[in-house]
């Protein structure tokens, strides 16, 4: 049986099995919030950053003459244990909660108070010593301290991803240069149009993606500006003279991180641009993604009656019914994820929208949101470099075949033959099923066959050089 200890909020009493570190208030929370069944500790960065937030406080506080230094040693140890990793199972409230994150914040007060407590030799509960709210959350209000700690946790998160898409636009980088002379047929509208080479298509790929990674950096300076030291609503009210910067310099310096204390604090405690500008490149970059995988679903399509240009990986059988059947379930996942994450940006913007006055009391479902996007498509993005891309090989003759089989072709000829002259050619291979090259060079006699292995060769649809003649 577990031996309990009794503590008290405005609310009334609550007894507390003694083996757990966090207190009344979490315990209440617990109680309160069964929304997503998922705890906070999912989320170790958000932990971590807490860790950072409450020691930077402490050392403001102190460097103020606030607290005193033997219970702001004790509240840094205590915080360090949490930067380390450690604790993560007394961080249990619902990652959905009402109170703007107020049930955040005081789970993180009181495991800190108590690890604190038994670091200065007192057992759990006897706040007289070390508080939650008079000393772990001293200068602090959670309208300062649950933002400031989501926006360091969505900076290494950001980074994480950012990882993950500079791999995957490696991967297609590299593709391009290995397929750089597997001549295909360029197609738009789901029609024939002109020759390219699948190294193009796929170097195309790489660069969309490396769009997005600029977008994600310049996303994470946004992220970056904090308004610690704002405490309830951007007065700072309760927070000795100086403490904003002094606390945002111990933060900068303990994280690496560069943070910078924004300019209006109260402004900044309200405001939820941010999460609004990384939700939408976070959209943007999910919908690019997905629809390289849905034109990577098409090209690798049949495979004997599809288009039938590349191979993908072959990860497992497609079918309980089919046999040989193999799906290209790696780029349908990635498709699926990306669904979510537009879904979630949705969430952000009527979640940032519903913001009142001094405060939006919606935070811990922006913070949800992005959480969940960005885990998922890093993890998205990771399956889909390993287990697709690198392996993806090139059916060049297929290819190749489908280029001279096809009437779209005629478009080269439109510089040497005329619009007219071609279109004559087009409607002649569509109405007898001849091929181009058959019409035009051996029927027609248009164009010489020199002239036409001069245009189709890989180099001219690398670097086009049609000359009029």
């Amino acid at each position: 049986m577990s031996e309990f200890r009794t503590e008290h909020d405005f609310l009334g009493e609550m007894q507390i099995p003694n083996e757990l570190y966090y207190g009344i208030q979490t315990a209440r929370a617990l109680d309160n919030f069964h929304i997503t069944g998922l705890p906070i500790s999912r989320e170790p960065l958000f932990i971590q950053a807490f860790g950072y937030v409450k020691k930077a406080a402490a050392m403001a506080n102190r460097d103020c003459g606030v607290l005193k230094p033997d219970v702001a040693e004790a509240i840094c140890l205590a915080c360090d244990k949490l930067i380390a990793g450690e604790y993560l199972d007394q961080f249990v409230t619902d990652m959905i909660q009402g109170g703007a994150g107020t049930s955040v914040n005081m789970n993180v007060n009181e495991v800190i108070a108590n690890i604190a407590l038994e670091i200065l030799g007192h057992k759990k509960g006897e706040y007289d010593f070390v508080h939650p709210n008079n000393h772990v959350n001293f200068s602090q209000s959670t309208n300062d301290a649950y933002p400031t700690a989501f926006r360091l946790a969505l900076y290494r998160k950001i980074e994480s991803f950012v990882a993950a898409l500079e791999a995957l636009q490696q991967s297609f980088a590299d593709k391009g240069e290995e397929f750089k002379r597997v001549l295909k047929m360029g197609r738009t509208q789901l029609q024939d149009a002109v020759p390219m080479t699948l190294g193009a298509e796929f170097h195309g790929f790489s660069t969309t993606i490396k769009e997005d990674i600029q977008r994600l950096n310049e996303a994470k300076l946004l992220i970056s500006e904090i308004n610690m030291g704002a405490t309830a609503i951007g007065t700072s009210i309760n927070a000795p003279e100086g403490y904003p910067p002094i606390v945002t310099e111990h933060l900068r310096n303990l994280t690496g991180i560069p943070v910078v204390l924004a300019e209006d604090l109260i402004e900044a405690t309200c405001d939820t641009g941010a999460y609004v500008q990384l939700s939408g490149v976070m959209k943007r970059s999910a919908i690019k993604v997905s629809k390289i995988c849905n034109d990577l679903r098409l090209l690798s399509s049949g495979p004997r009656t599809g288009i039938n240009e590349i191979n993908l990986p072959r990860m497992q059988p497609g079918s309980s019914i089919m046999p040989g059947k193999v799906n290209p379930v790696i780029p349908e996942v990635v498709n699926q994820t990306a669904y979510y994450v537009i879904g979630a940006d949705m969430t952000v913007t009527m979640a940032a929208e519903a913001g009142q006055l001094q405060l939006n009391v919606m935070e811990p479902v922006i913070a949800y949101s992005l959480f969940s996007s960005l885990t998922f498509m890093e993890n998205a993005c990771t399956t889909l470099t390993n287990k697709c891309i690198t392996g993806i090989t090139a059916n060049e003759e297929i290819c190749a075949n489908m280029v001279m089989n096809s009437v779209g072709i005629v478009t080269a000829l439109n510089p040497i033959l005329g619009y007219e002259e071609s279109a004559s050619i087009a409607k002649e291979a569509l109405s007898t099923g001849k091929s181009i090259h058959e019409i035009s060079v051996l029927e027609r006699k248009l164009i010489t066959q020199a002239k036409w292995d001069e245009i189709f060769s890989i180099e001219n649809l690398i670097n086009p050089k049609f000359i009029n003649s």
